[in-house]
């Protein structure tokens, strides 16, 4: 967070100085991220191979955790802070980018049956939901999860959910999937429902790096919910986990 933007050669060149031992990661990173641009020109499809890469060798560290340590307390992180701010088992919740059920399989079993919706554009990583699912023993809660291309929700119905949750998909979509979300979320939104997301916030110039980590403007984020008839509050209270993305919550305006 912050000013730094991290895709400038000066930041890089820094890092790299204070980190050696990540450099040869990064370059091999940068080298297949290369090619699978190469490849697949919009991002849908590019992240879509970037997570078959990823999930191909561990599902856990596909969405982000560096340990299943870690991926348990990043699931259970985000449960905990939705039940302070209200969650009921009787909800109805999306989940956007459920990878393999990283916090989804606690969100399914709090639920009632049938009161959970996740959706991602991986093909692979829901197959690893799948075995999320029979591992935890929660096949009777039945979940729907949903293989998508883009973030119109076309196949949702009318004002459903009443919690929509995101987390680590916009720090890695570029602002123009986001405004697409943004524009659809307020149809399947029950009108009291919230829509929770995490990004990657700077003060800075906003910018990517691989076009993987976008970083972004609280102000940015805030105005797009706005221009499509939303509200946006910026979450303080999350900032106090451990955790590097800030949280913006929606609801229809007024």
């Amino acid at each position: 967070m912050g000013a730094k933007n991290r895709s400038s050669l000066l930041y890089k060149a820094g890092y790299a100085v204070r980190n050696p031992a990540k450099v040869p990661p990064y370059l091999r990173r940068m080298a297949r991220d290369t090619w699978l641009r190469v490849k697949n020109p919009d991002h849908v499809s590019y992240y879509r191979a970037v997570m078959r890469s990823d999930a191909a060798r561990n599902p856990e560290a596909a969405v982000g955790s560096r340990s299943h340590d870690r991926w348990l307390a990043l699931g259970k992180m985000q449960f905990e802070y939705l039940l302070e701010h209200g969650l009921k088992p009787q909800d109805r919740m999306l989940e956007i980018g459920c990878g393999n059920l990283r916090a989804g399989w606690r969100f399914i079993d709090y639920l009632e049956p049938g009161n959970y919706y996740g959706i991602d554009i991986s093909p692979d990583i829901l197959l690893a939901a799948q075995r999320t699912l029979a591992e935890r023993e929660i096949r009777h809660k039945l979940p729907r999860l949903t293989l998508v291309q883009d973030l119109k929700l076309e196949f949702l119905p009318d004002e459903h959910f009443t919690v929509v949750h995101a987390h680590s998909v916009f720090s890695h979509t570029p602002i123009a999937i986001i405004d697409e979300c943004l524009a659809h979320v307020g149809r399947v939104l029950h009108p009291d429902g919230f829509f929770d997301f995490t990004f990657d916030r700077t003060e800075g110039k906003e910018h990517q790096v691989l076009r993987e980590d976008f970083y972004y403007r609280t102000e940015t984020l805030i105005e797009l919910a706005a221009k499509h008839g939303l509200s946006g509050a910026f979450m303080e209270d999350w900032e106090t986990r451990p955790h590097g993305q800030s949280k913006i919550r929606i609801r229809h305006s007024g």
